[in-house]
């Protein structure tokens, strides 16, 4: 019989049964009282005709219910697919067409979740009710579409749990007396895995915050004693940048994770420095659950690097013909794992693109040194081509971030009727501060090669984002202007 995540949980829930799984402003469900819900949804989803195979959507916030709803798909024998309540309508309509779900589980059904359990029928261990698992997927997580049409990445249950033993184990170090803060987005996969899943598969409590705020997050670490809190670089930013932090309590707090977009050195360091608490950097996809990273227990740290390939995991950095690159030379990052996606849904194309001889091609350029550490310097199709020479923009965007009234940048190339394409720049700027984007263009210039620096920068008060924090560099205006 394949194997399904959710077997994994039984464990902890005997283990840890009157220990809290979940915790929130105003409640708490205990691990056995989770698996109760879990037991009692699962068969409510079996009377609306839902069966082993079928796909259902998951589209719940930051609540309790939407692990109910999750480990209920699990033991009923569905793929579940998390959909972000924040998607437009028309944004969630083309999802639904593209998966086909059975059921759409959402805040309507949250009576039903409510119900108390033991109220329905005497209680029966959902290890001993949990149905076989047919050999389908475990979940289809969908991109953010931040170059273009979100894919529904199609993640078996082994993947599954080679990913969630590899977050729990060397990435974070997790015992069962962590508190993990749980404000990313549950929808999205470093939410899911590293916010949710995993602190359940080893007994630690997870902390739930509906919706980001840096009030919220620091009052939350304060009051469930939180001890690893995984954020994307946005939120590390905000906190640093609110005057909630000079009062805040953060002692419990033993190790900060950044994930779904690269987080700055100097965003770590200055992190660091402030509050103390190291942030643990890597890199990962909603294809491909975190294959490099640093790790809790290797306080290994380089400015530049994202990290090491997380064991199981093989690399590769090739040039455009397919011939492996020399050490420290710039190519496309190929990875080989077991935790990698099966396919997209309704997108074969899309999947022999990516997926090649077991190797996924990532599009991200990279250099790798003598000792492993891998450093991304560009994705293979935002390279731009000003007049025959490369320019990546991460390297455009460092430079950008040294300047000390910038908070953010996103780099693209736009058209250019003789070079090709052009640099051009959008920067957001920290609370208080002023900068003309002439003279940004002028700092820049002064630090980079005269092909590199930027010929048109834009000042927005906010970059266009995924709610995982990604910048969506598809939807910045074209062309930019030097305003």
């Amino acid at each position: 019989m394949p194997p399904n995540f959710v077997h994994l949980l039984e464990a902890p829930s005997g283990r840890f049964s009157a220990k809290p799984a979940l915790v929130w402003d105003g409640g708490a469900l205990t691990f056995e009282e989770l698996d109760q819900r879990a037991d009692a949804f699962t068969d409510a989803l079996a009377a609306r005709g839902v069966k082993p195979g079928d796909r259902i959507a998951l589209a719940i916030g930051n609540h309790w219910a939407f692990a109910v709803g999750l480990l209920a798909g699990w033991k009923l024998g569905a793929t579940v697919a998390p959909l972000d309540p924040l998607l437009t309508a028309g944004e969630r309509r083309d999802i639904l067409a593209d998966l086909s779900a059975a059921l759409v589980v959402d805040e309507s059904h949250l009576r039903e979740l409510e119900r108390d359990p033991v109220e329905t029928r005497p209680r029966s261990r959902g290890r001993a009710r949990i149905r076989p698992a047919p050999p389908g997927p475990a979940l289809i997580l969908y991109t953010s579409g931040s170059t273009g049409r979100p894919k529904g990445a199609v993640l078996s249950h082994r993947a599954l749990e080679l990913a969630i033993e590899s977050w729990a184990g060397p990435v974070m170090a997790l015992t069962s007396g962590d508190v993990v803060l749980a404000t990313l987005p549950l929808s999205h996969s470093f939410g899911l895995n590293g916010a949710l899943l995993a602190p359940l598969l080893t007994g630690a409590t997870v902390a739930l915050v509906d919706r980001f705020a840096p009030d919220k997050v620091i009052e939350a670490i304060h009051r469930h004693r939180v001890t690893v809190f995984p954020g994307v670089a946005t939120m590390f930013r905000r906190i640093l940048d609110g005057a909630e932090l000079a009062a805040a309590d953060l002692s419990s707090v033993r190790i900060g994770v950044s994930g779904a977009a690269p987080c700055p050195w100097a965003l770590a360091h200055e992190w660091r420095v402030r509050t103390g608490i190291r942030i643990v950097r890597g890199y990962g996809m909603t294809e491909l659950f975190r294959p490099i990273s640093y790790q809790a227990a290797d306080p290994t740290e380089s400015p530049d690097a994202i990290g090491r390939p997380v064991p199981g995991v093989e690399i590769r950095t090739v040039d455009d013909a397919g011939r492996s690159v020399s050490t420290g030379e710039a190519g496309e990052l190929l990875i080989k794992s077991p935790m990698v996606m099966d396919s997209y849904v309704n997108a074969p194309e899309d999947t022999r693109e990516v997926l090649v001889e077991g190797w996924f091609h990532t599009g991200d350029l990279a250099t790798v040194s003598a000792d492993g550490l891998v450093t991304i310097v560009g994705r293979k199709r935002e390279r731009i081509l000003r007049g025959g020479y490369s320019v990546f923009p991460p390297e455009v965007e460092a430079v950008l971030l040294t300047h000390p009234a910038v908070a953010e940048a996103a780099v693209v190339g736009t058209p250019h009727p003789e070079l090709g394409e052009d640099v051009a720049a959008f920067v957001t700027l920290r609370p208080g501060a002023t900068a003309r984007p002439d003279e940004l263009i002028t700092y820049c210039k002064q630090r980079l090669a005269s092909f590199k620096y930027p010929r048109r920068l834009t000042v927005l008060d906010a970059l266009p984002r995924a709610t995982t924090g990604k910048i969506l560099k598809s939807r910045l205006a074209r062309p930019a202007t030097a305003e």
